[in-house]
């Protein structure tokens, strides 16, 4: 084939490749407001830690309400070196995330931060378990509070 056909055979297949995805309405506006951002950066995952705290069997949900709700939710994932190997924390981590992207995404309010910090019974649980009981925290059941902490040294005046 010669350089010049190949460069037009290329750009007709190009050409085929986009104009579908332009029309196809795959990507609709409804679909741009599921979508969950992710947390990245440690002052995020701190800040977080100031909000609520929900407990569960395979995971401690944590959440921060940012006080913008026109902005979407976003979401962290955490596994501490205690709960296993790289391989191990990484299966942790990757399950979590398929939970939320499946069944617990539509749930996450808008302005809000989620932080999912994983437990060791998260490897090794159904995945229809942990699918529920991700949808459960994330809805609010089983709330509870973080109490305000008291500095190491200092006794409450007793």
């Amino acid at each position: 084939m010669l350089p010049a056909a190949r460069v037009a055979v290329s750009a007709c297949r190009l050409e085929l490749r986009r104009c579908p995805m332009k029309n196809s309405g795959h990507s609709s506006d409804k679909d741009q407001n599921l979508t969950v951002g992710r947390l990245k950066s440690r002052p995020q995952f701190l800040r977080v830690r100031e909000g609520e705290r929900r407990r569960g069997p395979y995971f401690i949900l944590e959440v921060l309400d940012r006080q913008s709700p026109d902005e979407a939710p976003r979401a962290g994932f955490t596994v501490t070196k205690k709960q296993g190997n790289a391989v191990e924390r990484n299966r942790m981590r990757r399950r979590l995330k398929e939970a939320v992207r499946l069944s617990a995404g539509f749930a996450m309010k808008p302005g809000h931060d989620y932080v999912i910090v994983a437990h060791r019974d998260a490897l090794g649980a159904p995945f229809g378990k942990l699918t529920e009981a991700m949808a459960a925290r994330i809805a609010g059941n089983q709330t509870k509070t973080r109490p305000s902490r008291v500095r190491a040294g200092h006794s409450d005046g007793k």
